[in-house]
């Protein structure tokens, strides 16, 4: 199956609440309308990951040939359960129909509670530590692929030139950078200052302009900390200090790409009438997993502090 994003695959569901809960999902993570999903058969997908190409040589008439062998490694990726049950008490329900679906609303805001945990974990998961959750893109991040703004254990300020060169790591392509809201703004700041703007545009099925960088939108995830913590001059835990990280992102099959059971999100009714309390209950859930294909696909711009940015 090729993929698709969340919002491709919603074109097709005729289920009214499901594609409500994927418009609420849209609107509040954007990251959902540029990640693309395979759907997967089983509970995981097993696949080569590309590590090196061996380049080719050049000979004269009777030399001898030698091999040159790409580097792979394997890797499985195992589908992790994403949910919340959401219970809506009978006599509310009831009693509020007048002014709005008070069901619907506890299934929406729910979607986006779930949602938000996917985000986070998108960054920040390590199923070594949670065997529950899956890889996230610092867990699964190439050394080679970091652009330090930091020294040994201090952040350091942004700059142009260090971000175009993590967005040069990028292969074949940056497609977008992920970024807490306080770097976007360290980045316009310098902008302005030397008398131009970023761009602001549409992307994928985001339903407003979003900013772009070098011809690259920036997708903001509020659940990047900016109080990441420095080892080295680079990220090495979620929490520790007040720096942050900007990641450049290739999305594809070459590259990062979800994984799913099923519909992202579903909606699945439990019980009209719970047997402990007068409430119905509906569950919200995903089957899914994050694939790196190709380590050259994420790089990273890491240890950025609160100073201001700089060419």
């Amino acid at each position: 199956m090729a993929l698709e994003t969340v919002a491709q695959g919603d074109l097709f569901d005729t289920n009214q609440v499901h594609r409500g809960v994927i418009e609420t999902v849209i609107e509040s993570s954007p990251i959902f309308a540029m990640l693309p999903f395979l759907e997967v058969v089983g509970n995981a997908l097993q696949y080569t990951r590309e590590l090196t190409l061996p380049g080719g040589e050049f000979y004269n008439p009777g030399d001898t040939w030698t091999e040159g062998t790409p580097t792979f490694e394997q890797v499985t990726a195992a589908l992790k359960i994403l949910g919340r049950d959401a219970d809506v008490d009978a006599f509310l329900r009831a009693t509020r129909r007048n002014h709005y679906d008070l069901r619907a609303e506890v299934i929406a805001f729910t979607a986006k509670s779930v949602a938000r945990t996917f985000e986070d974990t998108f960054i920040y998961g390590e199923d070594g530590t949670d065997p529950k959750s899956f890889d996230g893109l610092h867990a699964i991040m190439d050394s080679g692929q970091v652009v330090d703004a930091g020294v040994t254990t201090a952040g350091g300020p942004g700059t142009f030139s260090k971000l175009d060169q993590m967005i040069d790591l990028v292969k074949p392509n940056c497609d977008a950078l992920i970024m807490h809201r306080r770097a976007r703004r360290g980045i316009r700041k310098l902008a302005r200052s030397q008398g131009w703007d970023l761009a602001l545009s549409t992307v994928g099925a985001i339903n407003k302009p979003v900013l772009f960088y070098s011809d690259i939108p920036i997708l903001v995830n509020d659940f990047q900390t900016i109080t990441e913590d420095v080892a080295n001059g680079q990220y090495s835990a979620k929490t520790g200090d007040d720096t942050e990280t900007i990641f450049g992102v290739h999305f594809g099959v070459d590259g990062i790409h979800g994984l799913r059971n099923g519909p992202m999100f579903a909606v699945e009714e439990v019980a009209e009438r719970l047997e402990s309390k007068d409430a119905s209950r509906d569950r919200i859930k995903a089957y899914t997993s994050l694939a790196c294909k190709n380590v050259k696909a994420l790089a990273m711009l890491s240890a950025i502090d609160d100073q201001d940015w700089t060419n």
